[in-house]
């Protein structure tokens, strides 16, 4: 067994894939650095150094085979942080290189197959209610801030969403579990990797007064509007799962 350790990377990723293939190797695990531990004393200690060309040669071969959509959806793998994805996405790539001339990811008889289906469906579903359920608040700077505490790293998945429907006012989306976030102030929408993580409570204390006002309008309107003898909670809670509720100002 060769263990192929890479920095956490899309490019590592794709780089280490890129190393499988040059060197040959056959009974293999990549797997990333902070998430190694060493249970087989025997195995082969491979360190990948991440090179941008070995992974674009690895994307434009996937081009070639599966095409903008296939990538779309191994990157999707890559985001859901499922503790196989490495070897999912290996498993693929080999496929594709095998049948270059099948649309391998839609083999569902083939278990990693399957189960990359699933995966997409499940980060897919996580991207849209991320889209549905995000609150901005405007801080007394002008920006609009939102927090979310996604199962999977969707925020890549959602910025393009974000920049195209909020493109005259600046705000900041910050992942909580991943301690970073998206950053748009009108001309760029960069992601931002703070060096410690963000206080909340020291954001609420910069809360803009107008937004404690209409945080105030929201949730009377809400109660005012409920309707008691037509509440079904089981119904409510499909559409709108209880860990989302930390999101709606109504909620609070």
């Amino acid at each position: 067994m060769t263990t192929l350790l890479y920095d956490s990377s899309f490019d590592g990723l794709l780089t280490s894939v890129f190393e499988v293939f040059e060197y040959k190797y056959k009974d293999v695990e990549i797997v990333s650095r902070e998430r190694f531990h060493q249970e087989n004393i025997f195995a082969e200690i491979h360190k990948v150094i991440t090179q941008t060309e070995k992974a674009e040669r690895v994307l434009h071969k996937l081009e070639q085979n599966i095409g903008k959509q296939g990538i779309n959806e191994l990157l999707k793998v890559y985001l859901s942080e499922d503790p196989e994805m490495e070897q999912l996405i290996l498993s693929a790539i080999r496929q594709s290189v095998k049948h270059p001339d099948e649309n391998i990811l839609q083999n569902y008889a083939d278990d990693a197959i399957l189960k990359i289906s699933k995966i997409c469906k499940s980060v897919n579903r996580e991207r849209h209610r991320m889209t549905a359920f995000v609150r901005f608040e405007k801080m007394q700077d002008g920006v609009f801030f939102a927090k979310i505490d996604p199962d999977f790293n969707v925020l890549p998945l959602i910025r393009k969403h974000f920049k195209d429907r909020y493109q005259d006012q600046k705000w900041m989306i910050y992942d909580l579990r991943r301690h970073y976030g998206i950053l748009y102030d009108l001309e760029t929408c960069d992601f931002f990797y703070p060096d410690e993580k963000i206080d909340l409570h020291q954001y609420h204390q910069k809360f803009h007064d107008e937004e404690k006002r209409y945080q105030t309008l929201w949730q009377r309107y809400f109660t005012r509007t409920n309707i008691v003898e037509r509440k079904n909670l089981k119904l409510h809670i499909q559409h709108v799962p209880r860990r989302y509720w930390k999101y709606l100002t109504e909620k609070w």
